[in-house]
């Protein structure tokens, strides 16, 4: 599961590991929560031929995604994670797979080991090994309500942990190698069957984690102190990693509340 985020990379490199242009300028976001707003990067509809113009677009979208038939939003379910091996086959999530796909930068996310006997909890912030940005696979969608007002809505694709992260959770979000951008972007000639082996751990960005404290449990805490690291619980390391519960489904019609 994901369902934290941080972005506090300067906008000139966000737009140039991108490849997008004029993004806006923006604060270090430290404590991203769902149903925020989230930079989303997708394919240029269109780009005349011989330009130098970026062929993607940055652009904001709700943490959560409504699909076009959704008659009442209250009535739904938050979406903020598609399974990657299920997500090909879901009703929610079908149509983007294959026509709106899209990549969510990010500086790294934040998860939680839990622990059963105790009920404790561990907070990790997950951050790429090299110290640089990360764009996570995504889905889009935008939902029209009656009186015509638009809502741009997105989701976070998932898959399962590789080993070195496991004891925190068993799901990660899937982390997209920049070589590999470009093809989950290309939805005209990539189909969802085309790009599954970007689901493969061997195609993921390496990630370290480090344990911080329980600010980060508030989405009002939102400064860098929230990355501060502490000492684990000892329930937390690997060798525990037995005790650690698993809290997603992985239903897309019933993924928990984080708190």
């Amino acid at each position: 599961m994901c369902g934290r985020l941080a972005l506090t990379h300067a906008r000139e490199e966000v737009e140039r590991y991108f490849r997008v242009a004029e993004v806006e300028d923006f604060p270090p976001r430290y404590n991203i929560a769902p149903t925020q707003p989230l930079l989303v990067v997708t394919a240029a509809e269109t780009r005349p031929e011989g330009s130098n113009l970026p062929d993607r677009n940055a652009l904001l979208m709700r943490w959560g995604l409504l699909p076009a038939w959704v008659k009442d939003p209250e009535d739904f379910p938050l979406l903020i994670n598609a399974r990657s091996e299920t997500a090909a086959g879901k009703a929610s999530f079908r149509a983007a797979m294959r026509h709106r796909r899209c990549i969510i930068p990010a500086s790294g996310f934040y998860e939680w080991a839990r622990d059963k006997a105790s009920g404790q909890s561990q907070a990790f912030w997950v951050r790429p090994r090299d110290g640089g940005p990360v764009g996570f696979a995504g889905l889009h969608e935008t939902w029209i309500g009656k009186d015509g007002s638009e809502i741009d809505t997105c989701a976070i694709m998932t898959m399962a942990a590789p080993d070195d992260l496991s004891h925190i959770h068993h799901r990660v979000p899937v982390a997209l190698r920049p070589e590999h951008h470009d093809r989950w972007l290309d939805v005209r000639g990539q189909g969802p069957a085309d790009i599954v082996d970007l689901f493969a751990p061997d195609a993921q960005v390496m990630f370290d984690a480090i344990a911080v404290s329980d600010k980060v449990n508030k989405v009002a805490n939102a400064g860098p102190d929230v990355q501060e690291p502490v000492e684990p619980r000892a329930f937390a390391l690997p060798g525990a990693a037995k005790t650690v519960a698993k809290t997603d489904t992985g239903g897309e019609e019933s993924q928990p509340s984080l708190f």
